[in-house]
């Protein structure tokens, strides 16, 4: 089941943390098995203070008595633990299909070591067979839709129900249905120039380490070189 490989990258990752260190808490459904191991460990012992990347996490983290701390007393973060949408053999990643990409980008910009942990349904040759999330200010988002449209993302305003859904932060997010990135890095640059635009989900030489929990119930990794 793919809830077991998930478990299993989650618990492989929680095994790099040690004492002392200020840990970055991912959002979504891998990050939930990461969030629930680390509690276990505090539980048993383990001294360390985490960030959390949505207020779902926040909320789960502190369910599991997990210390939590803010950008107002740490300027950087030893390890991040985070879950993706897409991975491709390069580590680079596709982030923000649980509506959390700019904490998470933040987090992880300011972050020593991204683990990534991920099932191997979520490894790909090339990106974009995911939608690309791009976060963007609810105000003048027609516009900002449209532009996203000229440039061949064919995006679409995500939704909640019957109203759009708004992240932590405030902001739209437009899901961007690609089918294939062919240039990854100056895709990032031409939407992150629109005006409008907060940030989008491609986590570019972010990761640095790839934690797969694979289907015959081995782990892999990935590393950055």
């Amino acid at each position: 089941m793919g809830t077991d490989r998930k478990r299993l990258a989650a618990e492989k990752a929680a095994g790099y943390l040690k004492d002392g260190m200020i840990v970055g808490l991912g959002t979504g459904s891998t990050a939930y098995w990461a969030i629930r191991e680390i509690g276990r460990l505090v539980k048993e012992g383990l001294s360390i203070q985490a960030i959390a990347t949505s207020k779902p996490s926040e909320a789960h983290a502190r369910r599991l008595g997990i210390p939590l701390v803010t950008f107002k007393d740490v300027d950087r973060i030893d390890i991040t633990i985070d879950g993706a949408d897409e991975v491709d053999t390069q580590l680079q990643v596709i982030k923000g299909g649980g509506g959390a990409l700019l904490r998470e980008k933040i987090v992880a910009s300011a972050t020593k070591e991204l683990i990534i942990i991920v099932d191997d349904e979520k490894l790909v040759d090339q990106l974009g067979r995911f939608p690309l999330p791009v976060e963007i200010v609810p105000f003048g988002s027609e516009r900002t839709l449209r532009q996203l449209d000229a440039l061949g993302c064919n995006p679409e305003l995500r939704m909640h129900e019957d109203t759009p859904f708004v992240t932590d932060n405030g902001n739209y997010t437009a899901d961007c249905r690609l089918g294939q990135i062919e240039k990854p890095y100056e895709l990032h640059e031409a939407i992150n120039r629109m005006v409008g635009v907060v940030d989008n989900g491609l986590f570019l030489d972010m990761a640095h380490r790839i934690i797969i929990g694979c289907s015959d119930g081995t782990v892999n990794e990935w590393e950055k070189r």
